[in-house]
């Protein structure tokens, strides 16, 4: 053969793999408001422009299954944000986004590159698991031995934006960031599977919909709309890893006047603390991970003086801040990925200790408290504290208020309650009278200018001098930071 007739050859088999699932299956993923598996790659990528890997794996069929365009995987790289990134996209309309063994080569391959070229890796997940026909003539090496290989060393995001199962949905738990949107479900295996071996009969939205990983197990992080708020979601949190700085036009000191109405002094009433951390930002930069999670901590993104931070904070408007097991599984999770990607920790503390009761301990809450205290101690990322109300017991240690422990600052406000336990309570179970009980909480009321004389507090400061506080400790600890 000429080259015309090579090159015609070449563009037949690059047209069956754009081809994916063919008009009919599209149309039918579009009706049901969804973006194909390359629409999804356009809308990540910076102007819609990427370069596909493995484009005609899966095309040949003299001694196997039939050909599948692409084998039912888009794998590609370009920039997100300006940064190199790569992406796996499963494509449904291609035998259900099942898994083949050219798909389990490209995907093996995608961690390689990301490992190799240390790049950020996202997935897309909407698939049945490994295809029962596989023949596993070649098997590439097992691509979730490289995902675990590639935790801590680049991000990795997971987007989950319909049915995914088996193989493909452990891609979830395995990565830094999971989004669901509110067609997505993922589990072990779907509803036939369950009805078979167990009898059981559920909904994919029972086993795996977003009520179940967003709320209730934390397997995901964040609930998005649809595929293109899930998409953005993705490249905002992409924005912040690993560390970096950007400009803008809120990046300089400020007095948050607010933050007197904000949080009141008494600290049985509780406020929110979204709203304190909104107003501590840059404008327009904070980023709460795991929302509808764990609500007694809010664990968020967000940018100081235009450097990215991660902010860990009690919310006192969620069980008065108590630490339960969800919320320390939480933050532990996210203390991991902070320090993996070196952003500077602020821990904003105002809670009454480690949740108590027999509910709380069956949950095993006093076992997910130690994870967390060991994962604020390991830190080597800078680390601010700031008691703003109250912290008692665990609940401080666990907030890395311990003194000498490798903070950048350690501040409080000056209305703080500090204590082994709360003065009332703590008094009442240790049989003490009324005397005694509010002396010790007069000596709580007054633990901050207290412990700042001994200095277990750098400084008390006016909460108004939050931020401006938090950016002078930013510039202490700059040494430590990624330049640029």
């Amino acid at each position: 053969m000429g080259w015309p007739e090579i090159l015609a050859a070449l563009e037949a088999k690059q047209a069956f793999s754009r081809r994916m699932g063919g008009d009919e299956r599209l149309a039918r993923h579009h009706a049901a408001g969804k973006l194909d598996a390359r629409a999804r790659a356009a809308a990540l990528f910076d102007e819609g422009r990427f370069v596909e890997i493995g484009a005609l794996a899966g095309n040949r069929s003299e001694d196997g299954p039939a050909p599948a365009p692409a084998d039912g995987l888009i794998a590609a790289f370009g920039q997100v944000g300006g940064r190199p990134t790569l992406a796996g996209i499963e494509d449904f309309t291609v035998l259900g986004g099942s898994i083949g063994d050219a798909g389990s080569a490209k995907r093996f391959r995608l961690a390689q590159l990301a490992r190799q070229e240390r790049v950020p890796l996202v997935f897309m997940l909407e698939g049945a698991g490994h295809r029962l026909d596989n023949r596993h003539g070649t098997p590439a090496p097992n691509d979730l031995q490289a995902l675990v290989e590639l935790s801590g060393l680049v991000p990795m995001v997971c987007l989950v934006m319909g049915a995914s199962a088996g193989h493909g949905a452990l891609t979830a738990p395995l990565s830094d960031f999971v989004v669901m949107t509110r067609a997505a479900s993922m589990f072990v295996a779907g509803p036939p599977l369950v009805k078979a071996a167990l009898g059981e009969t559920a909904t994919k939205e029972e086993l795996g919909g977003p009520a179940v990983h967003v709320v209730q197990s934390g397997v995901a992080h964040n609930l998005a709309e649809d595929d293109a708020a899930a998409i953005a979601l993705a490249r905002r949190w992409l924005g912040y890893v690993p560390v970096n700085r950007v400009a803008g036009d809120d990046q300089g000191p400020r007095r948050i006047e607010a933050l007197l109405d904000l949080i009141p002094p008494d600290p049985r009433v509780p406020f929110d603390m979204r709203q304190v951390l909104a107003l501590l930002a840059d404008a327009g930069t904070l980023l709460e991970v795991q929302p509808d999670h764990g609500g007694a901590v809010v664990t968020a993104l967000a940018r100081l003086g235009g450097l990215a931070v991660a902010i860990l904070a009690n919310n006192p408007a969620v069980g008065a801040g108590a630490i339960d097991a969800a919320a320390a599984q939480k933050a532990t999770r996210f203390l991991t990925r902070a320090e993996a990607f070196g952003l500077p920790v602020i821990f904003l503390a105002d809670n009454p200790g480690v949740l108590p009761g027999t509910a709380a301990e069956r949950a095993g809450a006093l076992r997910h408290a130690a994870d967390m205290f060991a994962a604020q101690h390991r830190l080597t990322v800078p680390k601010l504290h700031v008691t703003v109300r109250k912290a008692f017991g665990f609940g401080s240690s666990v907030m890395a208020m311990n003194p000498f422990d490798g903070q950048s600052l350690n501040l409080a406000f000056p209305a703080v309650t500090l204590g082994a336990m709360p003065a009332d309570s703590g008094g009442r179970a240790a049989g003490l009278d009324d005397d005694e009980r509010a002396r010790i909480a007069a000596d709580q009321a007054g633990g901050a200018l207290n412990l700042a004389d001994r200095m277990v507090f750098d400084d008390v400061i006016d909460p108004r001098d939050l931020r401006n506080a938090l950016l002078d400790g930013l510039m202490l600890a700059a040494n430590r930071l990624p330049k640029g």
